[in-house]
């Protein structure tokens, strides 16, 4: 690895075009200079971060993304910051937000569903494998590559060393999203990923959460107290993988008991399923982006990409000083585990 690798600068990039924006970061298409290689830079102001107590999250995520290493999460590539800002550099998907596609589509087939879904289920193993749980699984948090395979992203959430079922403990996540233990505070470990990979399914396959309701309270009571309805064109297999995933209790919860996942990849709604033909992208994908060059961004949303990128160089007032995120700094190659 070179050695210059390590002193990673933001000089060291073009800045091109706004991708993404979240509650404290923003994602920004970049160019290396001396590589030409596109990448996906994520930005977050330490002002915001310190602002809103999120330090922790933010270390644990540059700890999943240096460590974890699969073909279904993304790629970072360099992570380094200045006296303002820290940097994720990113495996760039040209194929924008799951979330996107939906959109347009409306809902998928079952087979459609499962193409995702598999690799879904395949990313969420293996950071549990790494005793991570990732905590925020919903469409806009899946991306696209070129070939529609997908890269599981924004692991703000995630949370390192769960080996119990009650190792964590914050409240946090997207509302229509959370499981029952969550929104209940009783603790929660590995199963939250599997009740959030239930969530995911539905609304690939109806276009909304199964508990969908604008109103938070009833949305939390739903989730804490009712069934969910299933559709009269649902197969009974998918029905009995969503039944076995919406259970209540999570030491009930398909996918929690000594099988973990595995469990979940020989239900029937997979029976035929070639898992190593997917981690070798063999498989087609239902639907393969239109791109027509390295710089293409029209798969993401306008609301996005027709920003100007200087409205994200504002710096905060100058006679601040934070904290220096010790350890953060990463190049490609370094300890990373398969």
């Amino acid at each position: 690895m070179n050695k210059l690798d390590k002193n990673v600068t933001l000089e060291d990039f073009y800045m091109l075009c706004v991708i993404g924006k979240g509650s404290y970061a923003k994602v920004v298409l970049v160019k290396k200079k001396d590589t030409g290689e596109i990448m996906a830079l994520k930005i977050l102001k330490k002002e915001m971060v310190e602002r809103r107590k999120q330090e922790e999250h933010v270390k644990t995520e540059r700890e999943v993304l240096a460590k974890v290493v699969h073909p279904f999460i993304a790629k970072l590539h360099y992570a380094f910051q200045n006296e303002k800002k820290l940097y994720f550099a990113l495996e760039y998907c040209p194929g924008g937000e799951l979330f996107n596609l939906l959109q347009k589509r409306k809902y998928f087939t079952e087979d459609q569903a499962r193409f995702y879904i598999v690799q879904i289920v395949l990313a969420i193993e293996f950071l549990h494998t790494k005793d991570f749980i990732y905590r925020d699984l919903k469409p806009e948090n899946v991306l696209l590559d070129a070939d529609g395979y997908i890269r599981v992203t924004d692991f703000g959430l995630s949370k390192g060393n769960i080996k119990g079922g009650k190792d964590a403990r914050s409240v946090c996540g997207t509302p229509e999203y959370l499981a029952p233990e969550v929104i209940m505070r009783q603790g929660h470990g590995k199963a939250v990923d599997w009740w959030t990979v239930g969530c995911i399914t539905y609304e690939l396959l109806t276009g909304l959460p199964p508990y969908y309701t604008s109103d938070r309270e009833e949305l939390f009571d739903r989730i804490k107290l009712s069934s969910v309805k299933y559709p009269s064109n649902f197969s009974s297999s998918v029905k009995d993988l969503l039944s076995g995933l919406f259970q209540k209790e999570p030491d009930m919860r398909l996918g929690s008991g000594p099988d973990g996942a595995k469990a979940i990849r020989s239900h029937p709604w997979f029976a035929g399923v070639d898992y190593e033909a997917f981690l070798r992208k063999e498989i087609k994908a239902p639907f393969v982006p239109v791109i027509r060059d390295d710089l293409d961004v029209s798969n993401f949303d306008p609301e996005f990409t027709e920003t100007a990128v200087e409205s994200y160089k504002g710096q905060s007032a100058m006679d601040k000083v934070y904290n220096n995120y010790d350890g953060f700094s990463y190049a490609e190659n370094e300890n990373m585990m398969m």
